[in-house]
């Protein structure tokens, strides 16, 4: 569902290693967030090196795009990825130490259309895995010129409330005020319920940003709601952020979400980039289907089980599962001599709807016999003809 959504927007596919120089994720995630602070797998090797296991996947997308100088090709260079991340947490639901994300990057276009395009990305992937009753949530956070004097609003705000905080947003309220309004605490939650909002102390041009977004969105028919706590837990993100959510909202129950990131690329030691991105938990993604009661169809399995009853039928057999795959065929095969009832168990057991058997008879004759497991009748076809005789009894099969 995800790399087909990718591939009608023209997003390409991209992979990272797995582990990076620390200093990519400290730089680009940010010091003061949780990540950095408490979540990462981070090693020394042998030459005494700092790496760490990827937690997220903007960093490492950026510098492969730096690095590979993606920035002097036709802009914006728009990337997808599916890989495993790594972060230290206790293990629940939808939360596992090595997890797995889907992600979409659009690097090198500063525009408000393209931060609709990645979320109409992430929309349409979800409905279309009939994830249909969740919520996009909307805010901007400005830009740099102007997060000073929110970030001075939010201490204001906060400091006399200090005692009614966690111990951990005591902390955060000297190094990164911003994660005061992510906090999922209940006592917290209270606390921060009369906090200033981003929208009131962005500037000019991120208000006329953050409005057209909304236009775009709009024509986009993708319903909005605006979330003033919505500030997401990455040091490098700029005006918009946005989250997924489902109706029966818990502290882990985001989908997906993202937003733009305009300095990241200065941050990591490259030229001014501009760009905008998500990610979405695969994990996270499964366990909203199953609330949702939703069965996705299964891919096709196995449709043509080849039976050799004699060592001489194997190397036959070989040749017919090749022909039959190379027609888009599912086929296996057996390996060795086996009896046609062992072999029937087999290809029962696979959920096949035709087997074809190879014995000393059909050897002599220069046949195979054609056994369709629904009940229909045996047939018998030369080993030229065994593909159009199966795709035959296939569609004969649908049909019925």
């Amino acid at each position: 569902m995800f790399e087909r959504q990718c591939r009608l927007r023209g997003y390409q596919p991209i992979s990272t290693p797995s582990f990076e120089p620390t200093e990519l994720f400290s730089r680009g995630t940010g010091e003061s967030t949780d990540i950095v602070r408490k979540e990462m797998y981070t090693f020394e090797d042998r030459g005494g090196d700092s790496f760490t296991l990827r937690p997220e996947g903007t960093p490492s997308v950026m510098r492969a795009y730096l690095q590979n100088g993606l920035h002097n090709r036709p802009q914006p260079a728009k990337l997808r990825y599916i890989m495993p991340m790594f972060r230290y947490d206790r293990p629940q639901a939808g939360r596992y130490r090595e997890h797995h994300q889907i992600g979409a990057e659009a690097l090198g276009e500063a525009g408000a259309s393209v931060d609709a395009e990645v979320i109409d990305l992430l929309w349409s992937t979800l409905q279309a895995l009939h994830i249909t009753d969740a919520e996009l949530r909307l805010n901007s956070l400005g830009d740099p010129e102007t997060r000073a004097g929110y970030r001075q609003a939010l201490v204001a705000y906060f400091t006399p409330l200090l005692h009614d905080l966690c111990a951990d947003c005591r902390e955060r309220l000297h190094t990164n005020p911003l994660r005061l309004l992510d906090c999922k605490k209940s006592g917290c939650l209270a606390a921060g319920a009369g906090a200033p909002k981003s929208l009131d102390y962005i500037g000019d041009a991120a208000r006329a940003h953050f409005d057209a977004l909304q236009r775009f969105l709009g024509t986009l028919a993708i319903p909005v709601s605006i979330d003033h706590r919505l500030v997401r837990g990455l040091d490098y993100y700029n005006r918009t952020v946005f989250e997924i959510v489902p109706p029966d909202e818990r502290a882990q129950s985001t989908v997906g979400g993202g937003g733009r990131y305009d300095y990241l690329a200065e941050a990591l030691g490259g030229p001014h980039v501009p760009g905008v991105g998500f990610s979405a938990g695969i994990e996270r993604i499964i366990l909203n289907l199953e609330r949702s009661g939703v069965e996705l169809e299964s891919p096709p399995g196995t449709e043509v089980f080849v039976a050799p009853l004699a060592d001489e039928a194997i190397g036959l057999s070989v040749q017919l599962a090749a022909a039959l795959r190379r027609d888009g065929i599912a086929t296996e095969t057996g390996f060795r001599a086996g009896s046609a009832r062992s072999h029937l168990r087999r290809a029962n057991g696979l959920g096949a709807r035709v087997v074809i058997i190879i014995g000393p008879r059909e050897l002599d004759a220069g046949r195979v016999s054609l056994k369709p497991l629904d009940g229909g009748d045996q047939r018998e076809a030369a080993p030229s003809d065994v593909p159009a005789a199966v795709a035959l009894m296939l569609a004969e099969g649908t049909r019925a």
